[in-house]
């Protein structure tokens, strides 16, 4: 099983951003994520520190792979 790194809600933003994905608005401290090509869009809660499974579930819904996320930390 692959650790991943304890990272904020900012930092996971600015990994999505370079992806292709796009902050479209804040409600509350959730930041939603849009990206053209894809229905879903991800809610990004703005913590200083995101749980594994959370993050985990993110890397999935915006279509990277762990290893590629973490290159791009």
């Amino acid at each position: 099983m692959t650790q991943l790194p304890s990272v904020s809600g900012m930092k996971v933003r600015r990994v999505f951003e370079k992806n292709g994905w796009v902050f479209k608005r804040q409600k509350g401290s959730h930041m939603i994520l849009t990206r053209t090509g894809f229905r879903a869009t991800l809610s990004v809660p703005n913590h200083k520190s995101l749980k594994e499974p959370l993050l985990k579930r993110l890397i999935k819904d915006s279509g990277m792979t762990v290893e590629q996320f973490k290159e791009m930390l």
